[in-house]
């Protein structure tokens, strides 16, 4: 039987916020609950009562009580807490005293903090200016921003108002940020002026000129600079209405002398927040969140599953495109320290996030498997450079986190240390699968499925299986399911996206195992399955091994369209200076024939100088399977190198032998 690679402390689990929980739960649910999984199947089962009791604990600031907790209509009919009156704001901002809310560090800056009172008075005079130049309730703010303080602020200024944030990061190109914002009709935008990135300097100027150019309706454009420290804004009550100019600092809103915020109280679904799906393989989807159901998924997650307090300091490694962004802001309602960073996390080298750590004193630190395997192959030791005894959990996600980096963490990092890899989706904005401070964890596997989250593995046949590998569905509704899609107004793309072929059962696209204790193994997507000879094979399952491989720095899988059947193509990146002679090309397919099965061995192994990714570190393998078929990719601006893409088309022709 697999041994644990960490096992949590007796007093670790009491002090817990989950083991406070489990107790609260056997006294509302008249049960004894004798472990987590317990615990869970309470959730799933009764999730009336296990969602009431998420409402109460959060204490979630509300202005009209809810007549019913869950609607019995199946998903995506569902309905939450219907009648309930809030604010997003409101529930982020309940906090007002000198406690630290945002540190926030960057490339070729100082690192400033602002106060939970500090934080309200910014939104506020932000709301105030926004409410005069007429931005409402439904209308849409689009940031087109880095991960600075600037972004919280005017997200919060924008919901407080019942208006919708939408955002990405600067670093899209023209026609993916396009692609967006054209879609969904922003009366206002944000717009970082240039940011930093290893040590460049990047000027937005042009882009910003050019996606307001092209989308009709925008009234104003607040630019952002580089650089704010908040501390020399004078404020003179600024009237925006007689400022006749389209784009305006930011500063200006600044100068309001407004300290009050007027929070609308709105729906428990009113839209909060517009996601976008990746767009690699056609338009993104305009996926909409509701207030309500954000908010209680994101307190279990962080509270619960991340045992997150105000005692707190907890960072995530993303940018303003990514759902983890939404995810990490939302730490603000458990009244924690937030630390933001923008930059390349290796710039001037890996050692730049660890100094961090030690520095702000980083209690939880999110990550990728992207940067654990760059930190792996720099043979840096963070744990024996630096102070790390503020650090107790590393989350990971965005793929798969290899066995090999769950081991190099506990022996270069902390021994003592909960790693939790973590899967979701912007189509969930949040987590099917994540950690727990009750549980040990395993290398390579999610320690356990979230409460209140239904998740099962369906075979082929649409058996729930235990054990074995399957597509993760959700079988019970959950209050963060998106509220509808954008331009969507009889919801056939919603639908579509995830019911079709379950009806009324979620289909979330990822192959998953469920094992006996309760753990879960995530295979990769199952939209990029490759199938040779009807085989059903998941990506990760050969990443796993091939990148746990000395000579491999990165990789990517695909499936090719072969004389009626599909061939198996592995693109390697190779470490150092090794080279994909055939005594490395035969070592890897007798690690895969090894390690996985004879099945899993690729036709062929080729060598590429990069893999495409998405900005937010995600490798784009329906986009080299296109390629590699001699189809077109469209939407190139949503990747961070898109030029790696040049190298797999000069291929197709040897790839027709």
């Amino acid at each position: 039987m697999k041994e644990p690679i960490w096992i949590p402390s007796e007093e670790r689990i009491k002090s817990s916020n989950i083991f406070a929980y489990l107790k609260y739960a056997e006294k509302i649910s008249s049960k004894k609950f004798k472990n987590y999984n317990e615990l869970y199947r309470w959730s799933v089962s009764d999730i009336e009562l296990f969602w009431k009791s998420i409402w109460d604990i959060s204490e979630i600031k509300h202005s009209s009580e809810y007549d019913f907790v869950v609607s019995k209509d199946k998903m995506p009919n569902t309905k939450w807490f219907g009648g309930a009156k809030l604010n997003f704001a409101e529930n982020l901002l309940k906090y007002k005293n000198d406690q630290i809310a945002i540190i926030s560090s960057r490339e070729n800056a100082p690192t400033i903090s602002i106060t939970y009172n500090q934080l309200n008075k910014l939104v506020a005079k932000c709301a105030y200016g926004l409410k005069q130049l007429g931005l409402k309730e439904g209308d849409r703010v689009a940031g087109f921003i880095t991960n600075t303080p600037e972004a919280i602020i005017t997200m919060l200024a924008t919901t407080s108002i019942g208006a919708i944030w939408s955002s990405c990061s600067p670093d899209f190109g023209t026609q993916a940020a396009l692609d967006r914002f054209s879609q969904i009709k922003p009366k206002i935008i944000f717009a970082t002026e240039e940011y930093s990135y290893n040590g460049k300097i990047i000027d937005c100027r042009k882009k910003i000129e050019s996606i307001v150019d092209n989308i009709s309706g925008i009234q104003r454009v607040f630019i952002v600079p580089r650089f704010n420290d908040f501390s020399e804004i004078e404020a003179d009550e600024s009237n925006l209405l007689k400022k006749n100019r389209k784009y305006l600092y930011i500063n200006e809103l600044f100068r309001n002398t407004s300290i009050e915020i007027d929070f609308n109280q709105l729906d428990f679904d009113h839209p909060v927040y517009i996601m976008f799906s990746s767009g690699t393989t056609g338009k993104p989807k305009c996926i909409v969140h509701g207030a309500g159901g954000t908010l209680l998924q994101h307190f279990k997650e962080l509270s619960l599953h991340t045992n997150v307090s105000r005692d707190d300091v907890i960072t995530y490694y993303t940018t303003c495109g990514w759902m983890m962004w939404n995810w990490l802001v939302s730490s603000l309602m458990l009244g924690t320290s937030i630390f933001l960073y923008e930059g390349n996390p290796a710039y001037p080298n890996v050692k730049t996030l660890w100094e961090k750590i030690k520095k702000e004193k980083i209690t939880v630190f999110g990550t990728s498997p992207k940067f654990i395997k760059i930190c792996e192959s720099s043979a840096f030791n963070p744990g024996k450079e630096y102070d790390l005894s503020s650090l107790k959990t590393i989350l990971s996600t965005g793929s798969p986190l290899p066995e090999k980096s769950f081991e190099w963490t506990y022996q270069n990092v902390k021994s003592d240390l909960q790693l939790s890899s973590i899967s979701g989706g912007t189509d969930i904005i949040s987590c099917f699968m994540l950690g727990n401070p009750l549980l040990p964890v395993y290398a390579g596997e999610l320690q356990c499925r979230g409460l209140g989250m239904k998740v099962e593995a369906f075979d082929e046949k649409g058996n729930s299986v235990v054990g074995k590998k399957g597509e993760l569905v959700c079988t019970e509704r959950f209050p963060s399911m998106p509220v509808f899609f954008w331009n969507d107004p009889d919801g056939k793309k919603y639908k579509a996206a995830y019911f079709d072929y379950y009806p009324g059962t979620w289909r979330h696209g990822d192959y998953i195992e469920i094992t006996k204790p309760g753990g879960v193994i995530v295979y990769g997507r199952s939209d990029a399955t490759l199938n040779p000879g009807g085989i059903r094979i998941g990506t990760a399952e050969i990443y796993r091994i091939v990148e746990s491989m000395k000579e491999i720095r990165d990789s990517i899988v695909v499936g090719q369209s072969w004389q009626n059947d599909i061939r198996i193509i592995l693109f390697v990146v190779l470490d150092g200076k090794p080279i994909l002679n055939n005594n490395l090309i035969n070592k890897i397919k007798d690690n895969i024939k090894n390690l996985a099965s004879p099945k899993h061995i690729p036709s062929k192994i080729i060598q590429v100088k990069d893999i495409p990714r998405t900005l937010n570190g995600k490798k784009v393998e329906i986009a080299v399977t296109r390629l590699i078929n001699g189809e077109n990719v469209e939407n190139s601006d949503v990747l961070a190198n898109p030029e790696s893409l040049q190298e797999f088309k000069r291929m197709l022709n040897f790839l027709s032998e």
